[in-house]
């Protein structure tokens, strides 16, 4: 779209402007919007600008004529749209602050999930010469968690920025330990019933340690003896843990059957229903979640929206429906990690949820005419947008990939200050 320089003595209700300014020197919620009424054309023309950009089209109606003369108002309303315009910019700037502090739990977040990440690869580097220390330390780990995520009565679940590479195991047991973690305390769990639901998913994919890293890392179709090979990590990891009297008999039924289903489809053992215990039933959700985001062959992988999505349209049959129900709630509809269009056509990048409105989650926006790393995030509960749709990151310009780098590995921590 052509962007035309206007002046400001010609703007009118229903035209489409970009202000040339930084998104925290204005208080309007985006740089760029229509014009809907006479107390907002009121408070651009307060701005001292001389001018705006105009997006014909997206206007309504063509500007004023250059020698038209502005349509006047009363004293009276001049005071009240004063009034208002101070009530606007009060807001504008508490969204400022709140975004400020936003930022910092984020970054709070984010070293306290880099943190946690070089000790699980401290432990699995030490879990088959030193599987005693391991474990210990795995319980330290997780005691330190739980005990952050129980806190706090509001705990919100964050998109991470990570860019390492190749750190599967580590990536995908953090991230079911996280979301598991947070889903038991959804549901109500004690704090010793989530210990052990998290040291359980920071161990339940151990076992592929000792399977050929040329089947693990095979993105074509398993030949049947790989196939059964790969199978035996869950036997692999009850005998890592086994190897110390100190990994707790509640968590090991989750090792072994992570990949058993509701429906008896499922490995090892082929269980159904309540044969699988409830702490693995969860873990099998979390784990099957976070493997469709996160294939082998990465071309398959799908967006976190789509995840959600596909798991409770199409495997009601083999999940505990309880937890996806309770997985929807904790995740939103449209999760940490979904690229998302607005209403008014906006790009954006959800990063954390609203689990009082999981229609309208917190969403880092897409503005060309603001720095990436100032980018403003909106809360989609106080905004009049809403999201029309997600879509896929390889489906994005490339300059709107650059700006909100969506992640090609999706990470989660939680904030216990949210």
């Amino acid at each position: 779209m052509a962007n035309i320089k206007l002046a400001v003595d010609r703007l009118t209700t229903g035209l489409y402007v970009k202000l040339p300014l930084q998104w925290t020197d204005h208080p309007f919620l985006l740089n760029h919007f229509k014009i809907k009424d006479q107390q907002q054309l009121r408070l651009i023309k307060n701005l001292n600008l001389k001018y705006v950009y105009l997006i014909p089209e997206k206007s309504d109606n063509p500007p004023l004529e250059p020698d038209a003369k502005p349509e006047a108002i009363s004293e009276q309303e001049s005071q009240f749209l004063d009034k208002q315009a101070e009530k606007l910019w009060k807001e504008k700037q508490r969204r400022i602050e709140h975004l400020k502090n936003y930022k910092l739990r984020v970054q709070r977040c984010e070293k306290n999930f880099s943190r946690s990440l070089a000790q699980l690869r401290s432990i699995v580097s030490k879990i088959k010469s030193r599987p005693v220390t391991a474990i210990d330390e795995a319980n330290d780990l997780v005691s330190t968690m739980v005990d952050a995520l129980m806190e706090s009565e509001n705990v919100a679940l964050h998109l991470m920025n990570d860019k390492k590479e190749h750190e599967d195991i580590y990536f995908h047991s953090l991230n079911v330990a996280i979301i598991s973690m947070m889903l038991a305390k959804t549901n109500g769990m004690s704090a010793e019933a989530i210990k052990h639901i998290a040291l359980g998913a920071l161990f339940h994919d151990m076992g592929k340690l000792k399977v050929p890293t040329a089947i693990l890392r095979k993105t074509t179709p398993l030949t049947p003896p790989e196939e059964n090979y790969l199978r035996l990590h869950t036997k692999y990891s009850l005998e890592l843990a086994n190897l110390a009297d100190t990994f707790p008999e509640a968590a090991k039924p989750i090792l072994e059957q992570h990949h058993e289903l509701i429906d008896g489809s499922g490995y090892p053992k082929g269980l159904k229903g309540d044969q699988i215990t409830a702490n693995a039933q969860l873990i099998a959700l979390v784990n099957a979640y976070d493997s469709l985001c996160h294939p082998q062959d990465a071309s398959k992988a799908r967006i976190p929206y789509s995840a959600l999505s596909y798991l409770f349209k199409n495997k009601k049959a083999q999940y505990n429906n309880e937890y996806m129900a309770l997985l929807v709630k904790l995740m939103g509809v449209y999760p940490p990690g979904s690229v998302v269009q607005l209403s008014n056509q906006q790009l954006g990048l959800v990063i954390s949820v609203n689990t009082n409105s999981l229609l309208f989650p917190n969403v880092l926006l897409y503005d060309p005419s603001v720095p990436s790393n100032e980018a403003p995030i909106i809360d989609l509960e106080e905004s009049d947008l809403k999201i029309e749709r997600a879509i896929a990151p390889d489906k994005l310009p490339e300059q709107v990939y650059d700006y909100l780098n969506p992640r090609v590995r999706i990470s989660f921590y939680f904030d216990p200050n949210d």
